[in-house]
């Protein structure tokens, strides 16, 4: 294989279709209507373009991942509230007060279909482990989804993250990713991302019906969807699982 050339999304807008045609089927529908996500991305691309990192190889995009930073203090009990939007809201917001960072939280990464399990993963997230190094910050963390989550939608997070294989890393594969990495789980992150939408939006982004008001086991999702019939809501809230790389 050919090396891979690590860019910016920032210095190759040239390439933002491709990448939206390889990484948008990767994730589920309904992930792509965090409201928080929507209120925050646009200051994320502005203000933090070296973490957002793409994976080339023989210059088509192969892989990505994305990151931005914050401060911490070290514990988890200093995690940010709310996980994936609460990284997002910690890191603009200090930005923007002047707070310096001393942590890099990787968002999310993801791989194109066709180059799953091939160690692209583990490079997209070396590069911007690589990143915060260089640019002095002393910690890594993530707030993780774990790729087998969905199959067990109803088991608790924290139960979850104790599921670990007999050579001593766990049974999911993104998990086992971060941890041959160096990375450790410090624990879960509840509330990490809160979707809601009527239900014909959500009928539309699963395929599936929802014809009584109740809660739903819906493909891709790490946690059950609430169902209000009479309020014409679904509402979602994801628990992710935090990790720690440095």
């Amino acid at each position: 294989m050919a090396d891979i050339e690590v860019v910016t999304t920032g210095e190759r807008h040239d390439l933002d279709d491709e990448a939206q045609a390889a990484f948008r089927p990767t994730w589920p529908e309904f992930i792509f209507h965090d409201p928080v996500n929507a209120q925050y991305i646009e200051r994320v691309e502005e203000y933090f373009p070296f973490y957002d990192v793409m994976l080339l190889d023989q210059g088509h995009v192969v892989a990505g991942a994305w990151a931005v930073p914050l401060r911490w203090n070290g514990r988890a009990s200093g995690l940010p509230d709310r996980g994936f939007d609460g990284a997002l809201i910690s890191s603009v917001t200090g930005h923007e007060n002047g707070e310096p960072p001393d942590t890099l939280c990787i968002m999310a990464a993801a791989v194109r279909a066709d180059r799953q399990g091939t160690g692209l993963a583990g490079q997209a997230l070396t590069a911007l482990r690589e990143r915060a190094v260089g640019t002095g910050l002393q910690h890594v963390i993530a707030p993780v989804r774990p790729a087998l989550k969905s199959q067990y939608p109803i088991t608790p997070m924290d139960s979850f993250a104790r599921w670990m294989r007999e050579d001593g890393l766990h049974i999911d594969p993104w998990i086992r990713t971060h941890q041959r990495l160096g990375a450790t789980i410090l624990g879960s992150a509840p509330k990490a991302m809160t979707i809601t939408g009527t239900v014909a939006e959500w009928e539309e982004w699963t395929g599936m019906a929802f014809p009584d008001s109740g809660r739903y086991v819906v493909p891709d999702a790490l946690d059950p969807v609430d169902f209000d019939r009479e309020q014409d809501r679904g509402t979602y809230e994801e628990t992710n699982l935090w990790m720690q790389h440095l």
